[in-house]
């Protein structure tokens, strides 16, 4: 295997990887039933760079950064759900 060949699998592995380290927030957010102690102007302005990101990572030829955009979309959006979901507290509270 070809030492590009090889980057290039890293960095296809790693662009799928990288969102997935989202699940253990989303997991915390959704045990608390709590979100206060997460920034709304850092989760919504992350998830809009996100979005306006998008059409450019369909549109690329690198399939490492098209694979990224998605998966990405997919997982932030979910923690900005559940972010907003869970944004008023514990119900106890």
């Amino acid at each position: 295997m070809s030492p590009e060949r090889l980057i290039e699998i890293l960095g296809i592995l790693a662009s799928v990887v990288l969102p997935f380290f989202n699940i253990p927030l989303i997991l915390r957010v959704i045990r608390r039933r709590s979100s206060k102690d997460f920034s709304l102007f850092w989760a919504i302005g992350v998830w809009i760079c996100v979005v306006l990101m998008m059409p450019q990572a369909l549109l690329s030829v690198d399939l490492a950064f098209k694979v990224f955009g998605i998966v990405n979309f997919v997982f932030f959006t979910a923690v900005v759900f559940f972010i907003l979901k869970y944004r008023k507290g514990h119900p106890s509270e």
